[in-house]
């Protein structure tokens, strides 16, 4: 659509934004205003994103106190150096040049699977389109997937959406759930602090967001009656109507309990909302005591009053977890309880897209259908899966043990995911700095960390955060050694900045 182009094209260069008419449509004035405010959400997010391109480099004679820029801003686990899943890599490769079918560099396995996926596609070629929808092996592999993970629960191929990323699916389902006009507007009730993703979709869709807030002093636990109060005073202005959960958090690594999903299906079955669990964190969790339970499991075991009844989409994605593919945007939803009319809709949405990344529903694919025992690659894949989530696990708990040693940092523990979002201290002096500069203290902060350290992390503001409170987003994916120089560092300039501005 156009305002989509309109945004990849502002999003790719912002200062467009302040030239009216530039490109006749473009211009400030005549441009949507949702646009405009999903541009702001965005380059709010970003902007430390691009701002290491805007550091004059060493070649140009302008001497900066660090070496190089160390991008722990976002989740982009190959960027920062791990490896590839080989088995996954085998597949697609075997996929994209099909003539490698015939080496014997590679595994019966993989060539099993690469057959069984090209047999699915127009022509045997990863080159063709696919059904809206998918190609239907990978779903039902899918579905079989979902089926061992919650034991045994039934899936539907049926319900099984393969998408680009898990992004595309939620800014789909909230598209075909999205009506109304002024009081009546769909109002979405999304966790503070949350993925941009969310806030910036529902303002594209111009629909209501509705905060509800996580307990930072509980672990970033979701409490309930948080959920009625938001619920209750949105009533006033919207239609809340949709329910959306991160699960492990992002970007709060929170990993939530069973009775904590029990008492929000009942809380959705109660006001008649419709569920979006984000779970594409699922394989990362690494306290001790904590466990993924997926919506759709704990739902099923509600019994049939419940998941006859309320309205659930879930979501997971090649791009996180142990595989870090983020660069194939592949991808699943699995919808249930939906009205048929409604899934008539929603699958004629995603026809305008055509089909996913083919190459994505592959890698998928392998998520979902991995080696097993008995097979040749399992022993390799097993070896590989555990390492990436075992290093994961120890820099979680090295992250979390070297803020809490900075004074005026506080980090609760790192349930999962693959990020920290500690608490900071900014002094009052920093804080009328930072609106003498027209900043949020924190990105302040940032902008201040970046400049002094080469290391870009986000601000909580980016996020949202309770009022007089700062954060910041940092992913624990940098090497060991690197991730501890980071650390170091970080604690060197926080002790500085709170000399300076006391």
């Amino acid at each position: 659509s156009l305002l989509e182009r309109q945004l990849i094209i502002l999003c790719c260069c912002p200062f467009l934004m302040g030239f009216p008419g530039l490109w006749g449509c473009l211009g400030q004035e005549e441009t949507s205003p949702n646009l405009v405010n999903c541009i702001k959400i965005c380059t709010g997010f970003v902007l430390n994103s691009s701002l290491y391109i805007k550091i004059p480099s060493p070649n140009f004679g302008i001497k900066k106190p660090f070496t190089e820029v160390i991008k722990a801003n976002i989740g982009d686990a190959h960027a920062m150096g791990q490896r590839p899943i080989t088995f996954l890599r085998q597949v697609v490769a075997l996929c994209t040049y099909p003539n490698l079918l015939d080496s014997p560099s590679f595994p019966e396995d993989a060539k099993k699977r690469a057959r069984r996926i090209l047999q699915g596609c127009g022509g045997n070629s990863l080159g063709s389109y696919t059904a809206s929808q998918g190609i239907n092996c990978i779903r039902e592999d899918v579905a079989s997937y979902i089926e061992r993970r919650d034991g045994g629960v039934p899936a539907d191929p049926d319900n099984i959406y393969l998408t680009t990323g898990a992004s595309d699916g939620i800014s789909a389902i909230l598209k075909i759930l999205i009506s109304g006009d002024g009081k009546s507007r769909t109002g979405v009730m999304i966790p503070i602090p949350q993925y941009p993703l969310y806030s910036a979709a529902i303002s594209e869709l111009d629909a209501i967001q509705v905060n509800y807030y996580l307990d930072e002093e509980n672990c970033w636990a979701l409490n309930v009656n948080e959920l009625r109060r938001a619920l209750n005073e949105a009533k006033a202005y919207c239609n809340p109507k949709v329910l959306c959960i991160i699960n492990p958090g992002n970007p709060t690594g929170q990993v939530q309990s069973r009775k904590c999903i029990e008492d929000v299906i009942h809380f959705a079955w109660e006001e008649k909302l419709f569920l979006l669990a984000d779970e594409v964190y699922q394989d990362n969790v690494y306290s001790e005591g904590c466990q993924f339970h997926s919506f759709k499991k704990i739902l099923y075991e509600m019994g049939p009053e419940y998941y006859n009844n309320v309205e659930l989409a879930s979501f997971h994605s090649t791009s996180k977890g142990y595989m870090g593919e983020c660069g194939y945007r592949g991808g699943y939803m699995e919808v249930i309880n939906l009205h048929p009319e409604i899934k008539g809709q929603l699958v004629k949405l995603l026809s305008v897209r055509l089909c996913p990344p083919v190459s994505g529903q592959a890698a998928m694919d392998i998520v979902v259908n991995p080696p097993v025992p008995g097979e040749e690659s399992y022993a390799q894949f097993i070896k590989e899966k555990e390492s990436v989530l075992n290093n994961l696990a120890k820099k979680a708990k090295l992250t979390e043990d070297m803020f809490n040693k900075i004074p005026g940092v506080h980090c609760n523990p790192l349930q999962g995911a693959m990020y920290a979002f500690p608490r900071i201290f900014i002094p009052s002096k920093a804080i009328e700095e930072a609106k003498a500069h027209k900043m949020a203290p924190d990105m302040f902060y940032c902008m201040k960390l970046l400049e002094e350290t080469g290391i870009c992390v986000v601000p909580g503001s980016g996020f949202g955060q309770r009022e007089g409170t700062y954060h910041f987003r940092m992913t624990i994916l940098p090497p060991v050694e690197k991730l501890k120089i980071l650390l170091e560092k970080v604690k060197d300039f926080h002790i500085k900045f709170l000399e300076k501005y006391a």
